[in-house]
């Protein structure tokens, strides 16, 4: 089917707007690493289920160790480190801006891409990347003079892979996060900018090991059951590795009680396994079926749609302005990142 692809991009960059509610609800009764870690363990059973029934194994079949090697980099990549720099840059600079740098991510695909898989980048794509740029630099420079108020319990939820972004009660009296909190004003903090770069790094190059590690995977699972799958099983791997990641963070950081406490929480659990399903069981997945029929870089651009999408329940729901030149240096950036492929 022509456009496949592309047409799966878009289902993604709509996923990833559901899960962003989901999340940023529960995030504010439970706090965001604890969520990070649930909606990893949700998706975990999720997978394993669909897994369970069409191969007749929780876990991945017929993945080879080069496929686990790759699949568990582009988890750590993209979902720990990836994910970690962009949960941050939104205590920091709030989820507008810091999904407005995450619009970097398919410029690091392209490259990363034409690095690992010789996927190549035309004349075109570079005057995208420049058009990128301006947009980002528009809507984080020409802001409203007048700083923020109650930043500290005012995040709006975002997306990048699996991100959650919110803060909780929890959060503030243990202290974890008001050390990173600076006041927000007219120009960004370097910090916050640098941590949402980081975030789109670690998107644009995860799905790019991604795309490798599935390479691998169809490889070994050539003539299989699993080869209808992998998508699926390919983000159950990434999966692991991630809930590992995020186990480790909690336990260093000594959040395990939070953690347990957030157990107890039924609307933060419904809400965790609604954004489960919209985030790392399918938003994910598919789009790791979506690099499977089309160029990284294109994929990465429609799904870098997301900041426009958000838009819309931002202003419905949470009644927040945005003003023309934020709204047009958005659609600029998004617009910037489709010149890759004209």
């Amino acid at each position: 089917m022509q456009y496949f692809g592309e047409l799966i991009s878009i289902a993604v960059a709509v996923s990833w707007m559901f899960t962003a509610l989901f999340f940023e609800f529960a995030g504010k009764r439970i706090g965001s690493l604890s969520v990070n870690l649930l909606r990893l363990l949700f998706a975990f059973f999720l997978l394993g289920g669909m897994l369970y029934f069409t191969t007749g194994s929780m876990l991945p079949v017929a993945a080879d160790g080069k496929t686990w090697l790759w699949m568990s980099l582009s988890g750590l990549v993209g979902f720990v480190f990836g994910d970690m720099c962009l949960f941050y840059s939104y205590i920091i600079i709030t989820a507008r801006f810091s999904q407005l740098l995450m619009t970097l991510a398919p410029p690091f695909a392209a490259l990363f891409g034409w690095m690992l898989l010789a996927e190549k980048m035309s004349p075109m794509g570079f005057l995208g990347m420049t058009v990128t740029l301006t947009g980002i630099a528009i809507s984080i420079l020409k802001r409203n003079s007048k700083p923020q108020q109650n930043q500290d319990s005012t995040l709006i939820a975002g997306t990048s892979n699996l991100t959650v972004v919110t803060c909780c009660d929890k959060d503030k009296k243990n202290g974890f996060l008001n050390k990173l909190k600076p006041n927000v004003s007219l120009h960004l903090p370097l910090k916050g900018v640098l941590l949402g770069i980081g975030g789109a790094l670690g998107q644009g190059l995860g799905i790019v090991l991604s795309k490798h590690g599935m390479n691998f995977y169809a490889e070994s699972a050539a003539g299989t059951e699993a080869a209808q799958y992998i998508p699926f099983a390919a983000t159950q791997i990434r999966i692991i590795t991630g809930a590992i990641g995020f186990a480790l963070i909690i336990l260093l950081t000594g959040r395990g009680k939070i953690f347990m406490e957030g157990l107890r929480d039924s609307k933060a659990l419904k809400a965790i396994f609604g954004g489960a399903i919209f985030g790392p069981f399918l938003g994910v997945s598919l789009s790791l079926m979506a690099v499977q029929h089309t160029n990284t870089a294109i994929a990465s651009t429609i799904m870098a749609t997301t900041p426009i999408i958000i838009l819309i329940p931002y202003v419905l729901f949470y009644k927040k302005k945005v003003t023309w030149t934020e709204l047009a240096g958005a659609i600029l950036s998004v617009g910037g990142v489709a010149l890759f492929f004209l």
